[in-house]
């Protein structure tokens, strides 16, 4: 007991182990509250309560009813919150594994490949970056609103859950290609690679066996911090109304119906931000711990 013990205080001790710790209290209540979003909410989500609205239609304060209060529709805005939370998370970690997924492949390729295939890559990642996040993410999700996947006319891609997480992770991958790229292009000047490669390793086999698992932790981290930005951009998607469609909960979507009242019912707007804002920094900090772990002589900003 007593080594398990002193494992745990090195460990404390260690940098980023309160980055990590801090990110985690944060996170991991959302994350539960979001798994069990059907049992944390009192109310249907989307059900117009009569009683939800005042005398003069206007969105009733927090009470022990509704102890977040209701939106201008009369809607529970804790159900809509906790249930938002399950659309948010999930969107933005698909993103971003979806993101890595992308961005190390293009990597891989691009650095061990060389010349004229990294020239290419890089400049399309160039390109990709220059065009704002945004914008990109706007004419996406409009090109892939309601087109047919493959060539199966009974499967559409409407506007939804898995439309805004492939666009999310469609514009967020250059990031992780560039850091990949550039690690991978330093491993190739290892011995142990030149080595590989005289033995008569296949390409294939050098990047899966031997490449890969040396930058599998700055993927990670990459990914953790990626996570980030991908529930961000989920979240500015659906406040210019491109996100997940009415009547499905969504942080960001929240954030908008709530702006014409916030002087009047600030609630309605602070309880979707607020759990904007959380889950965002509790991303960031695992993230920035899990890289001054992983790397503790990175200079961590």
């Amino acid at each position: 007991m007593g080594e398990y013990l002193l494992v745990a205080r090195k460990w404390i001790a260690s940098p980023g182990a309160l980055s990590i710790v801090t990110g985690a209290m944060i996170l991991l209540p959302i994350a539960v509250t979001a798994i069990c979003s059907t049992f944390v909410a009192s109310h249907h989500p989307a059900m117009q309560y009569a009683d939800g609205l005042d005398q003069d239609g206007m969105p009733t304060p927090p009470c022990r009813r509704f102890p977040f209060g209701t939106d201008g529709l009369g809607r529970d805005v804790f159900s809509r919150t906790v249930h938002g939370a399950l659309t948010s998370l999930t969107a933005g970690l698909a993103a971003a594994c979806l993101a890595s997924g992308i961005g190390v492949v293009i990597g891989l390729t691009a650095g061990y490949g060389g010349g004229f295939i990294d020239t290419v890559l890089m400049r399309l990642t160039d390109v990709m970056m220059a065009i704002p996040t945004v914008l990109l993410a706007m004419a996406l999700a409009g090109l892939m609103d309601g087109q047919l996947i493959w060539s199966h006319p009974e499967i559409r891609l409407e506007r939804g859950l898995i439309t805004v997480l492939v666009v999310v992770g469609a514009v967020s991958w250059t990031g992780v290609a560039r850091v990949v790229r550039t690690e991978v292009r330093s491993l190739v000047q290892r011995p142990f690679i030149e080595a590989a490669e005289v033995l008569g390793c296949s390409a294939t086999r050098v990047l899966l066996t031997h490449i890969l698992p040396n930058i599998f932790p700055s993927v990670i981290v990459l990914t953790t911090m990626n996570t980030a930005w991908t529930i961000a951009l989920e979240a500015g998607l659906g406040f210019l109304g491109i996100g997940v469609p009415p009547p499905s909960p969504s942080w960001g979507r929240m954030v908008s119906e709530g702006q014409p009242y916030m002087l009047v019912a600030p609630w309605i707007v602070l309880s979707s931000g607020g759990a904007i804002v959380a889950t965002v920094l509790a991303c960031n900090l695992i993230g920035y711990g899990a890289q001054a772990q992983l790397d503790p002589h990175r200079q961590v900003h």
